[in-house]
């Protein structure tokens, strides 16, 4: 690892710490899975208003897998893409109770056979739940990375093997929750705050406000 890299990660372990924060409120594995599945183009706090309710309808996986989707449908309304979401959950439910026992897989093909799990999803799981240390490329981590000079990519799955060759084992899970943290407070897509950036120095960001 370069002395730029490792200075970027002592500053990032610095500002926000290094314990590992899930914002998604769950208490089980699955019903983790169903909130990621629920996040994707959604934010963490619109996603716990929505499962505070969901999950004590819904307290079991056997309960998704049997809902009804016009139902579940309107449970979600207020998420967007809800019909799909729905359909997925449900079908995702419906093969963890059937094909494996109720369990959550651990293996990133496994887990991307469910419907609605992409990798990034998936990483999520493997990251919060197996402590599987994987890097989850979302939109924060990709423009940041860019404007760090991580990676020149736009493919998520490029993005995170370039990630997965410049940062340290130890920091694939924590870099995600201090980019989030990072890129939502500092370095946002249209109005970066570059002058109270603790990163400005060492950013390669082409728009870098001087």
């Amino acid at each position: 690892m370069g002395k730029r890299t490792n200075e970027i990660l002592k500053r990032l372990d610095t500002a926000y710490g290094t314990e590992y924060v899930c914002y998604l409120n769950h208490e089980t594995p699955w019903q983790l899975l169903i909130a990621v599945i629920l996040s994707a183009q959604c934010t963490d706090a619109r996603v716990n208003i929505v499962t505070k309710d969901l999950f004590v309808k819904y307290d079991t996986l056997e309960k998704f897998a049997n809902a009804d989707l016009e139902e579940l449908e309107k449970d979600i309304h207020s998420i967007g893409f809800y019909h799909n979401k729905a359909k997925n959950i449900i079908s995702c439910a419906k093969t963890l109770v059937e094909e494996f026992h109720g369990e959550l897989p651990s293996s990133l093909e496994d887990l991307t056979s469910l419907a609605g799990v992409g990798r990034k999803t998936a990483n999520v799981i493997r990251g919060n739940i197996f402590n599987d240390p994987s890097i989850v490329v979302d939109t924060h981590v990709k423009r940041i990375s860019k404007r760090l000079g991580f990676t020149k990519n736009d493919d998520p799955e490029k993005v995170e093997m370039d990630l997965m060759k410049i940062l340290p084992k130890d920091h694939w899970i924590l870099y995600n929750i201090q980019i989030i943290t990072f890129g939502r407070s500092i370095c946002s897509a249209r109005n970066p705050k570059c002058q109270e950036c603790f990163l400005s120095d060492l950013c390669k960001a082409q728009d870098k406000k001087k």
